[in-house]
């Protein structure tokens, strides 16, 4: 007979509700604190709203009014070394980690507005402006929020895109022998997102300490969540990855405060990640100042439901109940809130010469210099300073033939000896005695601890390192096993990682290593074959770099674990099984950024290649000698490290330019290549740059269709030829 055993969750699963005894008990202070907090932040949000309304705010201003309940009640039990990101929607967990970052309470009384609370304010609302005064100087304004110092680490306009770097900052806390917590805010729409449930999964696996804190305020911009998900209970995803996870009603600040009270004890003693889901409700639309039943949306009844079980008209109430403070003391401590936002405001705006009676508009003295507009979308190498830089042909030590996959795996292994802060991450990176191709064999024999095997999620585990990087205690090196793959981890890569200098205002280092193999030519199809080289270097805040031989791996490796960028070292798997001149035992120099290679010289010429193609066309040129020409290993690929010198000499020589590649025409790094040549050195050229590539096709299965879509030796061969006769 079949029977049916009611399963039960490994991690508990609660709801945890307040009681008129709870308020009557609950410590004087945490009320005025959270009452004070509450209609501060209150207070800022009306006034970004009116300035939204007078035009004076440029983008959206998506204000948490109604949802600070949940800001104050979750923050207060944090300390500043403790962590919080956010969403697009997080103005008030930003003001709540900032101010209490700031605060010195008084026992007995509601906090007050100091001179470094009002700068808090001041600096918010001048980056909401998009001003240069503000926290991220501009750059961020109302969705990127960052203020590192306070352990606000950065609010975010990708939803769930900042959660699986909160794990990379929890992995941080916890390997650096610390007992901080890491907090990530994200509303309902955000617990659909794969990012999301994967970072979940990661953090349970790991025991990391991160709260995954969800604002479930009803809606996306008008979807209701019964519309979006079966189950509207949001934090029952959490016994599903074995996170304890609490559910509150968002509105009772007390509640929160309890259940993140609880949370965090949960995390400090080291048990692992938590969920905490919050029942909240936003009093506007989406953006601005309208409520959201003014587009239909949401009723009027529903609103008006909602506004009657305010968060702080709750904390007011039970603090003129309990005699704490008189109703007129609350109001007057509003008023002062309200008076310093329009004395910020004051200050930060001007009449309009001939405009309206009371138009204003924004100081123009106050605007970010737009000379600014692209400093800082990457660091100015000042890291590297006092490095010791060895080319081959200057090299002091013993060198010998070195087989391409061996000094991979030696510099990984020798740095690590000299770096505890480098880790190193991925997919089967901790098994296999070394990974799929034998790249983390001398970390894993070495350092077996910092070689960290990942579940199949490369948008939690990139995101995580990305993280980390951002924290900067530790130093990621993440490696995807296909280059493919990072179209599955693009968020993570190309709008959090690569823009994070830049968009939280040029002075965050990101030292953040990502290694991926290009697999072209080895029957792994479609999508397990491309070069990733000329979508990479759209990215402007990423290196990229193309080790062609034994030697130039170990200097420009080193290289990119010494910068404070974000490198993306790109690998051929067609060179681990090569052998070439590399180093015998020092492991230690490094190779310049933005030094190519002219691996050949002549005068009729200039070829230009990287990776395992500048094999193919040396090769090429040996079988037509009746071309000289100078060929160029770029080393560098991104905009900003190119070696134009290097480049331009050539071609003042060769007049002529052969770019060559073995992928895809449509993803071509040579296409922006040949198009910036052409405009920088017109004048030399006596032809256009002519180009190979591979097909317009990826790669498929099939041995002769797959090579008839790359490019090798042969194509070059008849490329050269045909430039010869010309």
């Amino acid at each position: 007979m079949t029977t049916h055993t009611d399963l039960v969750p490994g991690a508990p699963w609660v709801e945890l509700t307040t009681g008129a005894r709870d308020w009557s008990e609950a410590d004087p202070d945490v009320l005025l604190q959270l009452l004070g907090r509450a209609q501060w932040i209150r207070s800022f949000e009306e006034y970004v709203l009116e300035l939204a309304g007078q035009g004076l705010i440029h983008g959206p201003a998506h204000s948490s009014v109604g949802q600070e309940g949940g800001a104050v009640g979750s923050i207060l039990p944090l300390r500043s070394d403790d962590f919080v990101n956010g969403s697009h929607r997080g103005h008030h967990q930003f003001l709540a980690k900032a101010v209490g970052h700031v605060l010195q309470p008084k026992p007995g009384a509601l906090p007050e507005i100091t001179p470094e609370v009002h700068e808090v304010f001041r600096r918010t609302l001048a980056e909401i402006c998009g001003l240069a005064d503000g926290f991220c100087r501009g750059r961020g304004g109302s969705m990127h929020l960052q203020w590192r110092e306070a352990g606000a680490m950065g609010t975010n306009a990708i939803v769930g895109g900042g959660v699986p770097q909160a794990a990379g900052f929890a992995w941080n806390m916890k390997h650096a022998g610390t007992d901080a917590v890491s907090v990530t805010y994200f509303g309902d729409g955000a617990v659909n997102i794969g990012s999301v449930l994967e970072t979940f999964n990661l953090a349970a696996a790991w025991k990391l300490p991160v709260c995954f804190f969800i604002e479930n305020n009803q809606y996306a911009v008008s979807t209701p969540v019964a519309k979006a998900t079966a189950e509207t209970r949001l934090s029952a995803r959490g016994p599903g990855f074995g996170i304890p996870s609490w559910r509150v009603d968002g509105m009772d600040a007390l509640a929160v405060h309890t259940a993140m009270t609880e949370a965090v004890g949960h995390m400090r003693a080291g048990h692992g990640p938590t969920i905490i889901e919050a029942d909240l409700y936003r009093y506007y639309h989406q953006n601005g100042a309208f409520p959201g039943s003014a587009f239909g949306y949401r009723s009027k009844a529903e609103e008006k439901a909602w506004r009657e079980r305010d968060a702080i008209d709750q904390l007011r109430a039970a603090v003129v109940e309990r005699g704490l403070l008189t109703a007129e003391a609350i109001d007057a401590a509003k008023a002062e809130a309200d008076a310093v936002m329009s004395g910020i405001g004051d200050g930060l705006l001007e009449p309009v010469a001939g405009g309206k009676p009371g138009q204003r508009r924004i100081r123009a003295d106050l605007w970010p210099d737009t000379g600014f507009v692209d400093v800082g979308v990457r660091g100015d190498l000042s890291e590297l300073d006092g490095l010791r830089f060895e080319d081959q042909d200057e090299f002091t030590g013993e060198l010998g033939e070195r087989r391409f996959i061996d000094v991979v795996s030696d510099v990984m292994g020798r740095r690590m000896e000299t770096d505890s802060r480098i880790v190193v991450m991925g997919e089967d990176v901790d098994g296999l005695k070394g990974g799929t191709n034998g790249a983390t064999k001398r970390a894993l024999e070495l350092f077996p601890d910092r070689v960290l095997g990942t579940p199949i999620s490369e948008n939690a585990f990139a995101g995580l390192g990305g993280g980390m990087a951002l924290d900067g205690r530790f130093h990621p090196v993440v490696e995807f096993m296909y280059a493919d793959f990072m179209w599955v981890a693009a968020d993570q890569l190309f709008n959090q990682i690569a823009k994070a200098r830049h968009m939280f205002g040029g002075e965050s280092a990101v030292p953040f290593v990502l290694r991926s193999k290009l697999a072209a030519g080895t029957g792994y199809g479609s999508q397990h074959s491309m070069d990733p080289a000329g979508i990479l270097t759209t990215a402007p805040g990423l290196r990229v770099v193309a080790p062609s031989t034994p030697y130039d791996y170990v200097g420009l490796m080193n290289t990119a674990l010494a910068c404070e960028d974000p490198v993306v070292v790109l690998e051929h798997v067609d060179l681990y099984t090569s052998t070439g001149v590399g180093p015998v035992e020092d492991l230690d120099y490094h190779l310049p950024v933005g030094k190519a290679a002219v691996r050949r010289e002549g005068s009729d010429l200039t070829v230009i290649s990287y990776l395992s193609m500048v094999g193919h066309c040396l090769e090429a040129l040996d079988q037509v000698p009746e071309l000289s020409a100078d060929l160029i290993d770029l080393r560098w690929l991104d905009r900003a490290s190119l070696d134009w010198a290097t480049i331009e000499e050539s071609v003042r020589k060769t007049n002529r330019v052969l770019l060559v590649e073995q992928g895809a025409i449509g993803t071509s790094y040579g296409g922006w290549l040949a198009d910036e040549i052409q405009r920088r050195l017109f004048d030399w050229l006596d032809a256009p740059v002519e180009r190979v590539t591979g097909a317009e096709a990826s790669p498929s299965i099939s041995k002769v269709l797959e090579r008839a879509a790359i490019a090798k030796t042969d194509e070059v061969v008849t490329a050269l030829r045909r430039i010869a006769a010309e």
